[in-house]
């Protein structure tokens, strides 16, 4: 039997344990509905390598999952998330294999954040990441335009947690545009793997940052200085052994440095491109988000060489409007992007507020190219009220899709 290490250091002292523990050798430690009694018992198990069956393993790392999906939805404070020790229940469904991966974006963000919340102490985090990676490039390439639109929407919802959304909204963006430049697969693959995990090192804190209302303090300058070895590191202790992935990991804040691999200059540009112009389009309590159009200025405004290759291909790619961010239009309306259009600047909309601001009960596509629906400005999501229903969304965006 192969047994699977479980976060021992999250281990509640006096709280049943859901799962039979044993030790890596497969001596019985606890059985399940047994307490951890003591620091010195907890000590003990960790000293023995406690450990669970595989299936055990995931089914509780799913009711983490679960767990904290639900506390952040309740307004729960990130750092007391990050307290909380694993939960001592688990429900029948956690045993579903492949459960958490047969749903959409929202349920990969799920999964992803609960093994970037655990960070070192994530149950079997190589074959889940393996899972969420394979899972996230399928419904990427069976729908771009939705895939933007649904990740895209969620970052403006810091109530889904910032740091899982940012990272499959980088994997994304950065596939596109590799797609765009021509990068060989393994480079692509290796650019995405990068994208998902460069910010394991930080984030609980990353949530945190999302949701606080002053600046940085020192010590959180300091850790966003030095997350990108601290997010090697805890890969390393994955066993995580593709360099190039370790790599971009380790130099996606310092793209242009000599001391990276010379097969992963183009992908670090791309990362540290898209890890910034995601950021700039995410809100803070501290600062209204950038437009979408401003962020892709911001990105090819004084670059040259390589930095201007990505920023165009990047904007090409997610284009001036993205699929699931706010316009506003030529006849006065507020609108919806909804798929890109033929050129970056010409996405197709859906109008949600008249000129009034008032919401409109029959959506229906609009082509900007159209003079009276030419896109006047960008709008922040900060400024619209109006609650988007995905299905309505799907429903108008399929009806130019017949066409």
């Amino acid at each position: 039997m192969k047994y699977v290490p479980i976060p021992v250091a999250m281990l509640a002292v006096g709280q049943p344990l859901p799962v039979d523990v044993w030790s890596a050798s497969g001596q019985l430690l606890l059985r399940k509905g047994q307490p951890v009694v003591s620091e010195e018992h907890r000590e003990k198990l960790h000293a023995h390598n406690a450990s669970s069956t595989p299936a055990d393993a995931l089914a509780w790392q799913r009711s983490y999952e679960r767990m904290v999906h639900a506390m952040l939805i309740e307004g729960v404070d990130v750092q007391e998330i990050s307290r909380a020790p694993m939960p001592s229940e688990i429900r029948e469904t956690d045993y579903v294999v492949g459960q958490q991966l047969r749903g959409g974006w929202m349920d990969l963000q799920e999964v992803l954040r609960g093994i970037l919340y655990q960070g070192g102490l994530a149950i079997s985090p190589l074959e889940r990441l393996t899972g969420i990676q394979t899972k996230a490039l399928d419904l990427l390439k069976a729908d771009p335009d939705d895939s933007l639109f649904c990740l895209f929407q969620a970052l403006a919802d810091t109530a889904q947690g910032y740091c899982a959304t940012h990272a499959l909204l980088s994997a994304v963006v950065c596939d596109m545009t590799a797609h765009k430049l021509a990068m060989a697969q393994p480079q692509r693959d290796a650019l995405v793997s990068a994208a998902m995990l460069m910010n394991i090192g930080m984030a609980r804190d990353q949530d945190s940052l999302a949701r606080q209302h002053s600046a940085p303090t020192a010590w959180q300058r300091a850790l966003i200085q030095e997350h990108p070895q601290k997010s090697v590191d805890i890969l390393h202790g994955f066993g995580y052994d593709d360099p190039e992935v370790l790599d971009i990991v380790r130099w996606h804040h310092d793209p242009q440095s000599e001391q990276g691999l010379e097969s992963t200059v183009l992908a670090r540009r791309v990362l540290a491109m898209a890890d910034s112009f995601i950021a700039k389009m995410a809100g803070r309590k501290t600062r209204a988000s950038m437009s979408p159009v401003k962020a892709v200025k911001s990105m090819v405004m004084g670059a040259e060489g390589i930095g201007l290759g990505v920023g165009s291909a990047m904007a090409q790619a997610a284009g001036f409007y993205p699929p699931g961010t706010y316009v506003m239009l030529a006849n006065g309306e507020t609108a919806l992007s909804v798929q890109r259009g033929e050129r970056a600047n010409t996405p197709w909309v859906i109008s949600i507020l008249d000129k009034d601001g008032v919401a409109l009960g029959k959506w229906v596509c609009r082509e900007t190219t159209t003079p009276a629906y030419t896109i006047a400005s960008a709008i922040t999501p900060e400024t619209v009220r109006v609650t988007v229903n995905l299905d309505k969304v799907r429903k108008a965006r399929d009806s130019i899709r017949k066409l």
